[in-house]
């Protein structure tokens, strides 16, 4: 889906640290394009679950937030667009001692829903360790006077 951007990174970045600084330090982007977003997710301890691995609410949490800021990069910072539809596969444990890396992608881009697709790996591995499909509801444009 190549449309044109509408966010830098630097811009995503900078309003998902103001608008949400409860959670903007863990996470940084890596990659934009028209096609893709790659966001990372800074794994500390308090994303590990007992055993010492990554949490599923954790990779959850990447999924969402690298699906949410695929959309913004598209259609500009539009804060209310909600998650309205999330299934997860856990395929394999995270690597220890690794950030989660998501590559993110939209599916569809509509009015009124995104649909995206997002697999996380072990930064340096090949392998998934999940997959989540996304979709969200899009708030309608302000009406112009």
């Amino acid at each position: 889906m190549a449309e044109a951007l509408k966010m830098t990174i630097a811009e995503l970045e900078t309003f998902l640290e103001r608008d949400f600084p409860q959670v903007g330090d863990d996470f940084a982007i890596d990659h934009l394009d028209p096609d893709s977003l790659r966001v990372r997710l800074r794994v500390g301890d308090r994303h590990l679950r007992p055993g010492g691995t990554v949490s599923g609410p954790s990779m959850f949490a990447l999924a969402d937030v690298a699906i949410y800021l695929a959309i913004l990069s598209r259609l500009g910072p539009v804060a209310l667009a909600v998650t309205t539809n999330c299934s997860i596969d856990f395929m394999r444990k995270p690597a220890r001692d690794a950030d989660l890396v998501c590559e993110a992608r939209l599916l569809k881009l509509g009015r009124q829903l995104a649909v995206g697709d997002a697999m996380l790996f072990s930064d340096g591995q090949p392998q998934v360790v999940a997959r989540a499909g996304l979709t969200y509801a899009i708030p309608p444009a302000p009406k112009q006077s």
